[in-house]
């Protein structure tokens, strides 16, 4: 016997967790293009360009550029 599911998985309309979930993507707030934001880890950046709705690519200086998602915990608008 096969320890793997077969078929995709099914997302449940009455699911509590999508309840979580809407609630996370409604809470992503947009960071415009040009703004200043800071990185835990690469430092102070400016955003050049959007990746979609849920990420945007920064310039950290020096040609270091990082795509980066916005519901990361590192990532700060100034």
């Amino acid at each position: 016997m096969s320890s793997q599911p077969t078929g995709r998985r099914r997302h449940l309309p009455n699911s509590p967790f999508n309840a979580a979930r809407e609630a996370a993507a409604a809470a992503i707030k947009p960071i415009p293009v040009g703004a200043r934001v800071s990185h835990e880890r690469h430092g102070l950046g400016r955003v050049v360009a959007l990746d979609g709705d849920r990420a945007v690519i920064v310039d950290f200086g020096a040609g270091d550029r990082r795509r980066v998602a916005l519901d990361s915990a590192k990532l700060e608008r100034l």
